[in-house]
């Protein structure tokens, strides 16, 4: 690579280096923007990474400007390496922008008018359920939602397997009742 200057030493031919080194900047912004060019696929890809290029090269800055040349493009294809390896295991071309799509996606909520059905219809189950003697209502929820087999809520319970069945058939007696007369099928 490019010499490094002595620290406090300026380089032969350029009054100050960090005027310098913003003209070496400006110059070859156009010349490094249409060599990316070519390698990317959009102009503000190409932008991007020349961007990136010259940040990186402010590290060295210190060195002989006739080394920030080759330290430049040298950078710059490194940068390009380096976005093709986050592609990569990135899958980037996978990607769907969101962007673009974003009305074409369907919706996973529930119109506001089914909304609003739906909790309504929680609401009469819950009515429903809390209708139901103390004792049935435990063991129908036990059963229903806990999961619990018949034998596991009888040993929770300290009953029969058959006091657990008929406290069952109750439960769905008496709740087919209240919710058919609200139109609703049983649970």
């Amino acid at each position: 690579m490019g010499q490094r200057l002595a620290e406090g030493e300026q380089p032969e031919g350029f009054p100050g280096s960090a005027t310098s080194f913003d003209s070496f900047v400006r110059e070859q912004r156009g010349a490094l923007i249409g060599f990316l060019r070519r390698r990317v696929s959009s102009e503000e890809d190409a932008q991007d990474v020349a961007q990136e290029s010259f940040v990186r090269l402010i590290r060295y800055r210190e060195y002989a400007p006739e080394s920030w040349g080759s330290l430049l493009y040298r950078i710059a294809i490194n940068a390009l390496n380096d976005r093709a390896r986050r592609a990569h295991t990135h899958h980037t071309a996978d990607h769907v922008s969101l962007d673009d799509n974003v009305f074409g996606l369907p919706s996973m909520d529930q119109a506001h008018d089914q909304q609003i059905e739906t909790q309504q219809e929680l609401a009469r189950v819950q009515k429903a359920l809390l209708g139901l003697p103390t004792r049935c209502r435990e063991i129908y929820l036990l059963n229903r939602i806990e999961g619990m087999s018949y034998p596991e809520v009888a040993k929770h319970c300290g009953i029969s397997v058959k006091a657990v069945e008929k406290q069952i058939s109750k439960a769905l007696v008496l709740l087919r009742k209240r919710l058919s007369e609200h139109g609703m099928e049983a649970i």
